[in-house]
């Protein structure tokens, strides 16, 4: 029989840490009012066949800050890209001009800020519940080992005392980048 081994507390720490990442990921694809090119991140492309994101169809460039500009490096996928982005659910309105595209990025509505806010909510929602789903499975690797005789059950309790304020600790990041997205959303 094979021997179990103790299991090591960094990988589900580099695994949250992989959440809060994913998190601040999405919160730069969210509109806060001023252009960004991670705005466009979440934007595929139907192009050769695929969708595909749209900084593999052309260059993305924040020339102003309230303006975003698409170089297209193929003629043929300045409608596509045009269609993309208009269809997005970003309520942009791109100008074609040529390869290029010119999207300004107008103000947002008090209305439109709060429901940009309630999506924020619900991707931290989303990153709380992976954390919490990273602590179970360290739980679980936990009690497996402790009844594998790998650890004792003193070092279970510690061990699963240290899970916890990993996850904690997480949760906390998560809360703190959504009050700081919703800052920057609400920010007229």
């Amino acid at each position: 029989m094979a021997t179990a081994e103790k299991p090591v507390l960094s990988k589900y720490k580099d695994r949250m840490d992989k959440a809060v990442a994913a998190l601040k990921d999405e919160f730069a694809s969210l509109r806060t009012g001023r252009a960004s090119a991670n705005l466009l991140d979440q934007v595929h492309v139907d192009a050769y066949g695929s969708s595909v994101p749209i900084n593999q169809v052309g260059a993305v460039n924040v020339p102003e800050p309230r303006m975003i500009s698409v170089n297209v490096w193929d003629r043929g996928l300045v409608v596509s890209v045009e269609k993309a982005i208009r269809n997005s659910g970003l309520g942009l309105n791109p100008v074609v001009d040529g390869q290029n595209l010119r999207i300004p990025i107008p103000p947002l509505t008090e209305e439109r800020r709060k429901e940009i806010a309630k999506i924020a909510s619900k991707y931290a929602e989303q990153q709380r519940v992976a954390v919490r789903n990273i602590r179970r499975d360290a739980n679980d690797d936990l009690k497996k080992a402790e009844k594998d005789g790998a650890i004792s059950q003193d070092e279970l309790k510690r061990m699963e005392t240290e899970v916890q304020k990993l996850t904690d600790e997480a949760i906390k990041r998560v809360d703190e980048a959504l009050k700081t997205k919703e800052q920057e959303i609400m920010h007229v």
